[in-house]
This record gives C-alpha cells, sequence and structure tokens, in this order.
C-alpha cells in the first residue's frame, strides 16, 4: 500500500502546485492577455480548489487526502523515500491549526478579488 500512499502524497501536492500556481499564472496570463487565464471552467475549478481547502481547514475538518495518505501508511515499516521526503518536507508544516485556517481563508480571499479584479469570460449561450 506504499505506493498508493505515495500516489495520494504526489497527488496532494499537485493540487498545491494547481491552486498557488494557478493564482500566479492567471495573473501572469491577464498581464500578458492570455484568453485562457479568463477561461470560466478554469476559474471555477480553480476558486472551488481553494475554496474547499479553506473551508474544511476553518471547520478544522483534516484534509481527507492527508487522512487517505496516513491511513494507507499505517503499520507500514521501512524507511521514507526521497520523492515522499521531499514532498512531505514540502507540504507539511508542524504549526497550530488556526495558522492554516488562517492561510487558506486568506488565499481563498485573494482568490475571489482576483476574480473580481481579472473576472473570467461571460458564459456563452452555447455553454451549459
Amino acid at each position: 500500500m506504499i505506493w498508493l500512499a505515495n500516489a495520494v502524497l504526489v497527488l496532494h501536492a499537485l493540487i498545491v502546485v494547481f491552486i498557488v500556481g494557478g493564482l500566479i499564472a492567471i495573473w501572469i496570463g491577464a498581464a500578458l492577455r492570455q484568453e485562457w487565464a479568463r477561461h470560466r471552467g478554469f476559474r471555477v475549478l480553480h476558486l472551488a480548489a481553494i475554496g474547499i481547502v479553506a473551508i474544511l481547514a476553518a471547520l478544522d475538518v483534516p484534509c481527507p487526502l492527508t487522512v487517505l495518505e496516513d491511513r494507507l501508511r499505517t503499520g507500514a515499516a521501512g524507511q521514507q523515500g526521497f520523492v515522499q521526503h521531499w514532498v512531505s518536507a514540502w507540504l507539511y508544516y508542524d504549526l497550530p491549526g488556526w495558522v492554516f485556517a488562517v492561510a487558506y481563508v486568506a488565499f481563498l480571499l485573494v482568490v475571489a478579488l482576483t476574480w473580481r479584479r481579472v473576472p473570467p469570460r461571460p458564459k456563452s449561450r452555447g455553454q451549459s
């Protein structure tokens, strides 16, 4: 099950990259007048991703990916692999939960303000 736990860890890291990198990409794309930066589907998915993270943190609900990874690793003997070591060091910090909740909610507010400052294209009639 270690390989599955590692896959969950990498998925978790990719979601973090999407949330943080997505915001940076939106601002750069908007500055360069790139249409993809205003793509409604991308923007809704980005807002939803950080919204879920912020709500879970504000309600003090553990991240489901962290819980799943921990369960998959429980009882597993052996040394931490290279990827697991560096991705874990990048994702997990030993701070009180309220620090993360404040950070995630603040990031959500920045994403929401970005939505207003760099709004997505209006929904076309052909879109559902």
